[in-house]
């Protein structure tokens, strides 16, 4: 069963959290392998997107967020695009663009970052906040930066960009462990906290006292991030919870919060129906519709995310264009 833990030391600026995606993660592949049309991911490609499964699902349960988290990474490489979405309650999906070969040899556990997406230079990373019930006039929230390091580097670990990404675009130090494999995907995320103050991914800004809470500065913070960072990838797939906790940080005093396991746990879930398909037909236009139809026959949509097949008949499509035409003009049309 997938779970999530979380926790901060106490007296210590620092919180962190673990997640495990088991069943959830196995449910993921197996809709790709059961995919006739793509078949099943690369391994180097899963573990890539197992990773972000696991970093999505840390940053997401670190705000209070009523909406979607996108994390994107896209480049240059044979991994056009690649995608994790997770809701504000831990429900996720993940699915990535394939351009070209990429059945490149793990290193131990590593998903190979550099050569997968940003293979000469150009890949960049995004975290999108998109609200459930956006207000007039807002719009989400996104965050930008490269996948290459300050001295143009490119990073060969996606736990690298994401560190980069929380001091770039959060002013947020962070520690972030991450693997993947056929049957788990975990990660471990620890964050300094700032004394005070409320923004966007961090739920956090700098302190005015810029001595006691500049960032990298602070002690305990850099001891307890190095014990983390010593956590190997192989402990991170094949040890609990209590065992990592207890080898990481057996002289600190945690503060535990109750895991979210069973109903509360991340879990698969697609967002895709049957109504959105012919939404988007509908945004193609009439005309383009009814070529499609002229050639083929009939209209097939396949989900990313779940595999899952919409087929529409030239007696569904007319039906989406005939429902359209005889709605009532809205409020807006009428002014």
């Amino acid at each position: 069963m997938s779970e999530l833990h979380k926790f901060i030391f106490d007296g210590l600026p620092v919180r962190g959290a673990i997640v495990r995606l088991t069943d959830a993660w196995q449910e993921i592949l197996q809709r790709r392998a059961g995919n006739s049309e793509t078949g099943a991911y690369p391994e180097a490609v899963a573990a890539l997107l197992g990773e972000m499964a696991a970093a999505s699902v840390l940053m997401q349960s670190n705000i209070k967020f009523n909406g979607a988290l996108v994390f994107q990474i896209m480049g240059d490489g044979p991994v056009k695009l690649a995608v994790a979405e997770v809701q504000s309650d831990l429900s996720l999906r993940v699915t990535a663009s394939l351009v070209g070969e990429a059945n490149y040899p793990l290193k131990g556990q590593q998903a190979p970052l550099a050569n997968l997406v940003n293979a000469r230079g150009a890949g960049r990373c995004a975290v999108t906040l998109d609200p459930k019930d956006r207000q007039p006039g807002q719009q989400p929230y996104q965050g930008v930066v490269s996948l290459n390091d300050q001295n143009g580097g490119r990073f060969e670990r996606l736990s690298d960009a994401l560190q980069f990404y929380m001091q770039q675009s959060e002013q947020l130090d962070t520690v972030m462990v991450l693997a993947a494999n056929d049957q788990v995907a975990a990660g471990l995320m620890l964050q300094r906290m700032p004394v005070k103050g409320e923004a966007n991914l961090s739920a956090a800004t700098e302190s005015g006292d810029a001595e006691h809470d500049a960032q990298g500065m602070n002690e305990e913070y850099n001891r307890i991030a190095t014990l983390a960072s010593s956590l190997k990838q192989e402990e991170l797939l094949t040890l609990d919870v209590d065992t990592i906790l207890r080898r990481l940080f057996w002289e600190e005093k945690l503060l535990r919060f109750a895991p979210q396991a069973d109903e509360l746990a991340p879990r698969f879930a697609c967002t895709c129906s049957r109504e959105r398909v012919g939404t988007m037909l509908v945004s193609l236009g009439e005309k383009e519709v009814e070529s499609v139809l002229a050639e083929r026959g009939q209209i097939e949509v396949g989900c990313d995310f779940c595999g899952q097949q919409y087929h529409f008949d030239p007696i569904d499509a007319a039906r989406l264009f005939t429902d359209l035409k005889t709605q009532p003009p809205s409020s807006a049309a009428v002014q």
